[in-house]
C-alpha cells in the first residue's frame, strides 16, 4: 500500500469520480458530481448500516450563513492568530450561504432550530449575526438529517462499496496525477481507477491514538464519541503523495467521558451534562486527587476563555468522577436516548436504571469509605479526603471557593462512595491535508496535487475556534466545490 507510483496493469473497478468515505462530505460530493453527469463510486470503510461518519451521530444541525461578508468576518475572527488565506475564507463564506438553497433544490426540507437557543457560540465576534443552524424536516435530532442525506444518495445510481477501506492512492509518477485508489475488500487488495479525480471525504483521526499523541498537545490519549472508523486514513494517504498538513492541533473537544474496552466509543456522564441538576454530589479529580475545573462549566466545543484567550478544557489523566450513594441512586448515570453520539445511536448500549449492571462490570468502583475508594483507584487517600472535605464545606456555605461552581452544590457524605475513571473525549478532529479554494489538496509549496481533492472534516478550514454545526455545513459546501472542479477535469489517458 506504500507504493503510490506503481500503476496497476488491471483495474478491478473504475469511475469518473471516486469518493473515499460516505458521510456528509461524501454525500455532497457524490450527489453534486452525479447531477453534473459523472459516474460516481463511493468507497466506504464501515459495513452497511454504520456508514455516515460523524454526520450520522452529530447533533443533526448544519450551518447556513445569512450573509457572505458577515460569514467571512466571523470565520476570520474564529481563526484568530491561526490565519487561513482570505481566498479560502471567501470560498467558504460564499458556499455556506447556499446550503439551504442547494438542499431545497434536491427535495430536502431545511428547518431552522426553533426550539434551540440561537446557537452563536461566540456572539462578541464580528459577523456573528450571520449564524443560523438548520436541520432537515420538522424534527430535530435522532440522525434524521443524515437519513435525508443518505436517501438522496440512494435515489441515484451511485455505486457504494461497503467494507472497502481505501488504503493508498495511485499516482502517475511522470505527471504527479492521482489516477486511482487501492482499497481492501474481504482481505484482498483491489484497485479502483478514477478517470477524473479522487475526493477524500473520510474524516479525521479521532480514533487513532498514535496520531493523537503526535498532533494534539497534552493528550496522552483521547477517545471518540463519534465514528470509530475515523482513524486518519486520509491523512496517511495524502502524506504518501506529498501533501501538506494544516490545523492538526485543532479538534472539537475535549470533554470528560467514560471509555470501556467493551464499547468502541464513549459515554458522557449525566453529572457533567450542562443544565442538569441532580440531587447527589459529584466532582472530578485528577491524578493528584484534586479538582481541576468547575465540572459543570459549559465549554465552546472544549474551549474555555482564560486570560483573554481561549484554551482547551484541562484534562489531567487519569481523571475520576467521585460521588456518593445519593447520586448513585437518583437514576441511570448515562442517558441512552439516541440524540447524538455513536454509543447512543449505533451501539445503543442498554444502561441499567439503577447502575447495578455497570457496577457489576467494574465500570463503577465502590467502597465504604473515601480512604478505601482512593486505594481502589490508585489515588492518595489523604489528598482525596481533603478534596472532598473542601468540597463539602463549600456546599455547606453555598459557595465553591476553588472553582466557582454554582450548579449541583451537594455534599459527598452518604456511603458507600463511588468512582468512575473518566477519559478525554471528542467528536472530531479538524486537521488533515491542506486544501485550496478549489478543494484541491496541495503540497507544502501550495501547488495542487493533480486530480486529488478533499472535503469535510479531513483538513477542515477551522483552525482555532469552532462554531457548532460548522463541520456539517463545511461538508456540504466543500463537497460541492470538490465535485464541481473534479468533474471539470478531462479524463486521463
Amino acid at each position: 500500500m506504500d507504493a503510490p507510483n506503481v500503476i496497476p496493469k488491471h483495474w478491478d473497478q473504475e469511475a469518473d469520480i471516486v469518493v473515499v468515505g460516505f458521510g456528509g462530505a461524501g454525500f455532497a460530493t457524490a450527489v453534486t458530481a452525479h447531477d453534473m453527469g459523472a459516474d460516481v463510486l463511493i468507497l466506504e470503510k464501515a459495513p452497511q448500516g454504520e456508514e455516515g461518519g460523524n454526520t450520522k451521530v452529530a447533533g443533526q444541525g448544519y450551518l447556513n450563513t445569512s450573509n457572505e461578508n458577515d460569514a467571512a468576518a466571523y470565520l476570520t475572527a474564529l481563526c484568530g492568530h491561526y490565519e487561513v488565506p482570505d481566498i479560502m475564507i471567501r470560498a467558504w463564506a460564499y458556499e455556506m450561504c447556499l446550503n439551504n438553497d442547494w438542499l431545497s433544490s434536491l427535495g430536502a426540507d431545511p428547518q431552522e432550530h426553533q426550539h434551540q437557543p440561537v446557537g452563536i457560540e461566540f456572539p462578541d465576534l464580528p459577523g456573528a449575526n450571520c449564524v443560523h443552524k438548520f436541520h432537515d424536516g420538522p424534527t430535530y435530532g435522532y440522525s434524521l438529517t443524515w437519513k435525508r442525506f443518505y436517501s438522496l444518495v440512494k435515489q441515484r445510481p451511485i455505486r457504494i462499496e461497503y467494507e472497502s477501506p481505501a488504503k493508498g492512492l495511485v499516482q502517475n509518477g511522470s505527471t504527479g496525477e492521482i489516477i486511482g485508489v487501492r482499497a481492501v475488500r474481504n482481505g484482498s487488495t483491489i484497485t479502483v481507477k478514477a478517470r477524473k479525480g479522487v475526493v477524500l471525504t473520510c474524516g479525521g483521526f479521532e480514533n487513532n491514538q498514535q496520531m493523537i499523541r503526535d498532533y494534539l498537545p497534552d493528550l496522552p490519549y483521547c477517545y471518540t464519541s463519534g465514528s470509530p472508523y475515523n482513524e486518519g486514513d486520509g491523512i496517511s494517504m495524502a502524506l504518501s503523495v506529498g501533501a501538506d498538513l494544516w490545523h492538526m492541533n485543532n479538534f472539537a473537544g475535549p470533554s470528560m467521558a467514560l471509555k470501556v474496552p467493551e464499547i468502541s466509543t464513549t459515554f458522557s456522564m449525566q453529572a457533567f451534562q450542562y443544565n442538569k441538576e441532580l440531587p447527589g454530589g459529584a466532582i472530578a479529580v485528577g491524578p493528584d486527587a484534586k479538582r481541576f475545573i468547575d465540572e459543570k462549566r459549559k465549554t465552546c466545543h472544549g474551549k474555555l476563555p482564560m486570560h483573554g484567550t481561549w484554551k482547551k478544557l484541562p484534562t489531567p489523566c487519569p481523571m475520576h468522577f467521585i460521588f456518593d450513594r445519593t447520586h448513585m441512586t437518583t437514576g441511570p448515570l448515562w442517558d441512552g436516548t439516541p440524540s447524538h453520539g455513536w454509543t447512543q445511536i449505533v451501539e445503543q448500549y442498554d444502561w441499567s436504571d439503577d447502575n447495578s449492571k455497570e457496577l457489576e462490570k467494574g465500570w463503577i468502583k465502590q467502597a465504604d469509605t473515601i480512604e478505601q475508594l482512593a486505594t481502589l483507584v490508585d489515588l492518595d487517600s489523604q489528598s482525596l479526603a481533603s478534596t472532598i472535605k473542601e468540597w463539602n464545606d463549600g456546599c455547606t456555605n453555598g459557595r465553591d471557593k476553588q472553582h466557582g461552581r454554582t450548579m449541583m452544590l451537594n455534599p459527598i457524605i452518604e456511603p458507600p462512595f463511588y468512582a468512575i475513571e473518566m477519559s478525554p473525549s471528542m467528536l472530531n478532529t479538524q486537521g488533515g491535508p491542506r486544501r485550496n479554494e478549489k478543494a484541491q489538496i496541495v503540497r507544502p509549496d501550495s501547488s495542487p496535487i493533480p486530480r486529488l481533492y478533499s472535503a469535510g472534516e479531513l483538513g477542515s478550514i477551522y483552525s482555532y475556534l469552532y462554531q457548532g454545526t460548522g463541520n456539517i455545513g463545511e461538508c456540504l459546501a466543500f463537497g460541492r466545490i470538490a465535485a464541481k472542479h473534479a468533474v471539470a477535469e478531462r479524463p486521463w489517458q
